[in-house]
């Protein structure tokens, strides 16, 4: 029987779980040993690819070498599955900037389709252990993004020519667009929705009242949390503790995974350290 429930983390090395996740010599090969207790993880090392234009003005994402790929898919048992990022040099509309008065660069591989075709090429030893492969873009201003009809019209031109053998999901961070029209636009094409916990977002909970009666198929749940710098601070970047207790949320979102276990949903859930 396939699972419906898939529950793993955001990525998976870190040497504060140590005694943990790992025992205490697990030096060589945190993915092996993290398999043996969860059955999926999310693959984020792939999404900072896009940097600014060299001297000679060309853009050349930094995308995955074949032989990690094949690692990371030999690493672990053929039951075990991922869900994994897609570079963001696809899914950034512009080029991030630390001057935030001057105008924003246009990133000319938005959405393309060759430079997605190149990424899974090399990541293909994946693709029979992958759910779902993320989409996940930024906050977007009236500068980057006219507004969620202009959104979905891109988006669609793309998804047009997603390859059939790859599952797909989306992700944004305009609260904005959270609405029926993107949620029923992913539906009618396959892609499962992902609901972000964290960065501004509204609570998932919440989104999922409102718009779950629409997502028929699968959907990807990400636990974020609200305020990363201020528990990296409480922290020391040290994940060896709880310092920031969601004991009184959890149930709301364990309820949640329950409606979609019951309706037949396939349920992707990753948790992140913060």
């Amino acid at each position: 029987m396939t699972p419906r429930v898939f529950l793993g983390t955001c990525s998976w090395k870190y040497p504060s779980w140590h005694g943990l996740v790992y025992s205490e010599h697990a030096e060589r090969n945190y993915l092996a040993e993290y398999s043996k207790k969860f059955r999926t993880v999310e693959i984020d090392q792939w999404f900072w690819s896009l940097f600014p234009p060299g001297k000679s003005g060309i853009v050349k994402p930094r995308l995955p070498e074949v032989a990690t790929a094949d690692e990371y898919s030999q690493s672990v048992d053929s039951e075990f599955r991922f869900s994994i990022k897609v570079p963001n040099s696809v899914t950034l509309t512009h080029f991030y900037r630390k001057d935030k008065e001057g105008q924003p660069v246009v990133n000319p591989r938005f959405l393309s389709p060759e430079l997605l075709s190149e990424f899974l090429t090399r990541i293909g030893a994946l693709r029979p252990q992958t759910l779902a492969l993320m989409l996940q873009f930024e906050y977007l201003n009236r500068q980057k993004m006219s507004s969620l009809s202009g959104f979905l019209e891109k988006l669609g031109t793309f998804a047009d020519r997603l390859p059939d053998a790859w599952p797909f999901a989306v992700e944004v961070r305009n609260p904005n667009y959270l609405r029926a029209e993107l949620f029923s636009f992913l539906e009618e094409r396959g892609i499962a929705p992902v609901f972000c916990e964290g960065y501004y977002m509204p609570p998932i909970t919440q989104v999922y009242a409102e718009f779950g009666h629409l997502v028929k198929r699968s959907a990807i749940i990400r636990l974020m949390g609200p305020d990363r710098e201020g528990i990296e601070k409480k922290t020391s970047e040290k994940w060896d503790r709880v310092v920031a207790s969601k004991d009184d949320y959890l149930p709301e979102i364990a309820e949640m995974m329950r409606d979609m276990v019951r309706r037949g949903l396939q349920v992707v859930v990753n948790v992140n350290n913060h």
